[in-house]
């Protein structure tokens, strides 16, 4: 009987990593889901977005056309049920289910997004949905995006990634006609190509340009991906047990 315990005992951290995802996403997700602060801040960044187009109509007339530019996913478009499904099915991330999932046009709204579009619409703003999703996604996410009403949710507003996922040329193509107002997203380099390098440390950029965080530009929250993350890592082609690793080793502590 002690042979067999022991030997159950031996197997217990055997199956407990054949039981563990790939990459645990689990309490990132759960606090999109369900925390009240997630949803505070993302009211409070399009309680901020409002304020500062208002402003902007006054201050920066040019002839052009007027236009916000926003990112989809996690910006308008919550994915948090795609992550979770990703976890629970013990995968990090699967083209192909992303592909599925997008083809659903099954995504919530970020809190406050709608109303806020809605908004810039009554003020004759556009709004320019630039995103990195694919062009297998479009389908799906224009569906998506018109399920819920979202203003000027067609073809020619939805620009979607090409050759590159650097924003910038896609944003200098909407500025030839138009006049953006403000831009809005949950990564760095929705905003501006200076935050656009592979592993950049971008701190001391955000420094250099903190006064445009809540005026021209509006961050939302994402816990769970970002091009932060690529910071942490040093190597290429890393397994998830090399990539936890050096997570863990980059862990600030005293």
């Amino acid at each position: 009987m002690k042979k067999s315990i022991f030997w159950l005992l031996s197997l217990m951290p055997f199956l407990a990593l054949a039981q563990t995802p790939a990459r645990d996403y689990t309490n990132a997700i759960l606090w999109q889901q369900y925390s009240g602060e997630y949803k505070a801040l993302s009211f409070q960044a399009y309680n901020f977005a409002r304020l500062s187009l208002k402003e902007a109509l006054w201050s920066q007339a040019n002839g052009k056309p007027n236009c916000v530019i926003v990112d989809a996913d996690e910006t308008i478009l919550d994915n948090s049920a795609f992550q979770g499904h990703e976890v629970k099915n013990g995968v990090s991330y699967v083209q192909a289910d992303w592909t599925k999932w997008t083809s659903l046009a099954a995504a919530d709204t970020v809190p406050g997004a709608l109303a806020f579009l809605k908004f810039a619409a009554s003020k004759k703003v556009e709004t320019f949905y630039v995103t990195n999703r694919d062009e297998a996604d479009r389908a799906g996410t224009l569906k998506n995006l018109q399920k819920f009403g979202f203003p000027y949710a067609d073809e020619a507003h939805l620009i979607l990634k090409t050759t590159t996922s650097d924003k910038e040329p896609r944003r200098q193509k909407i500025a030839e006609k138009y006049n953006i107002l403000l831009l809005c997203g949950d990564n760095l380099s929705d905003f501006s190509n200076i935050f656009y390098r592979e592993g950049k440390d971008t701190k001391e950029q955000v420094n250099a340009m903190q006064q445009e965080f809540g005026t021209r530009f509006i961050v939302l929250p994402n816990p769970m991906y970002g091009d932060w993350e690529k910071l942490l890592y040093k190597g290429d082609k890393l397994n998830e047990e090399e990539r936890a690793k050096q997570r863990f080793d980059k862990l600030k502590s005293y």
